[in-house]
């Protein structure tokens, strides 16, 4: 059964970046994501942030009045509330309020599908729910589970706390040992020597279509924010004879919690170590610019910034001629595409061809058909042009990279 809920949309007068229309679309959506049901919206103009309330108590009077009247269970404010602020607004409401780094918190728990994955986002909730402790209130009695009741004693808390504090070092522990088997994978991937591309963009953007259609998957895609938290990498053919990995990443949110950037960091090296990088951007969107713009933020915030970037403009396929015109003008050198339709996805893979390069060597070599390892390798690489057996031996013509070519030095025929 969904929760009854009330946005409130707090404006500091001059800090306006989004536009109010933008900002509830945004939040209404995550509330959808998180099983939530809007029946009323606030969208509160302030002239500063007050320390009890974070907005006026006049008008949280006025939003407690409509939640009785509505049967509301829920306010969620779009902006990060302080543990005080959190509780002082409860003890005016009497309900459930979550505040932004809750509400995607929660969205990360219910999308957390692998192992690995939930390790991070229970760190990320753990480091969020410690300063929020107290004996009173209703976020304790909501957010403490199996940590602790409603109304315990302060004894009670100070167990709460150790245990939270012991079960995020182990958390913590756990993610290192998810880093160390990543990097082992990683390895084996640079020494196949196929260019690794990872895909990056606001969530939302399309990255699990994109990666779904070139590679022929079926990684899970669904109309909601954050569908994919896992990191999932498939082989995409950019030619004939040439092949890619193209790992498909979490998805960027404006004001994206501390924690979470925290607790994802072995998941975000997954795109630092990343050859290249595409940067798919829903250029249907109304605020395409400022979610580019906050996409460039995070890579750069997680050391990603100098890697060869190709800019590509999803979902073309929702504009009109003269939209379509205007944001090529604008993004002269974005490829467009529609992952949905497959539209431009040839000339993507081109584009995808010229950024990775090719350093590759031809070779006609006979290799004994025992020697399965050097076959996988060379198929791999995608560079068989043809192949024929003859008295126990695979006669193959093929582009290879140096390393491996110098491997075939002892096949080698003329």
């Amino acid at each position: 059964m969904s929760e009854k809920c009330c946005l409130v949309i707090p404006q500091i007068k001059g800090k306006r970046s989004w536009d109010s229309e933008d900002l509830i679309r945004e939040l209404r959506l995550l509330t959808r994501t998180a099983r939530g049901e809007v029946r009323d919206i606030f969208t509160v103009n302030i002239e500063n942030i007050t320390s009890n309330y974070y907005i006026g108590r006049g008008k949280l009077d006025e939003i407690a009045r409509t939640c009785c009247e509505k049967g509301i269970n829920a306010v969620i404010f779009n902006n990060n509330l302080t543990p005080a602020q959190q509780r002082n607004i409860e003890d005016v409401l009497g309900i459930k309020v979550i505040d932004r780094t809750q509400l995607i918190l929660d969205i990360f728990a219910h999308r957390a599908r692998t192992s690995e994955g939930k390790i991070q986002v229970e760190l990320a909730q753990l480091n969020y729910l410690l300063p929020r402790l107290t004996g009173k209130g209703i976020l304790l009695s909501r957010l403490g589970g199996g940590i602790g009741t409603s109304g315990p004693g302060e004894t009670k808390l100070e167990v709460d706390r150790r245990r939270i504090r012991q079960r995020i070092t182990n958390l913590k522990q756990e993610i290192k040992d998810v880093a160390r088997r990543r990097e082992v994978e990683r390895k084996g991937r640079k020494q196949s020597k196929i260019p690794h591309i990872a895909v990056v963009g606001y969530t939302n953007a399309g990255k699990s279509t994109l990666v779904n259609s070139l590679s022929g998957s079926d990684i899970f895609v669904e109309d909601k924010l954050f569908a994919t938290l896992d990191t999932t990498t498939r082989s995409v053919k950019l030619s004939n004879d040439r092949k890619a990995l193209m790992t498909d990443t979490v998805g960027f949110i404006r004001d994206l919690p501390p924690y979470l950037i925290a607790a994802f960091r072995a998941t975000m090296e997954e795109i630092v170590e990343a050859d290249f990088i595409v940067h798919l951007l829903d250029i249907s969107h109304p605020k395409a610019k400022e979610m580019e713009t906050i996409t460039r933020g995070f890579l750069g915030e997680i050391g990603a910034g100098e890697k060869k970037v190709l800019l590509v403009l999803n979902k073309i396929d929702r504009l009109n001629e003269g939209e379509r015109r205007r944001a090529l003008r604008e993004y002269s050198d974005g490829a467009p595409v529609s992952a949905m339709t497959k539209e431009g996805l040839k000339e993507l893979c081109l584009r995808l061809m010229h950024l990775v390069g090719d350093d590759r060597e031809s070779i006609k070599a006979a290799i004994p058909q025992k020697e399965g390892r050097i076959l996988w390798e060379i198929h791999e690489e995608g560079g068989i042009l043809s192949k024929a057996y003859k008295d126990g031996k695979v006669i193959i013509t093929a582009r290879v990279s140096p390393p491996l070519m110098e491997r075939l030095k002892s096949y080698k025929i003329k």
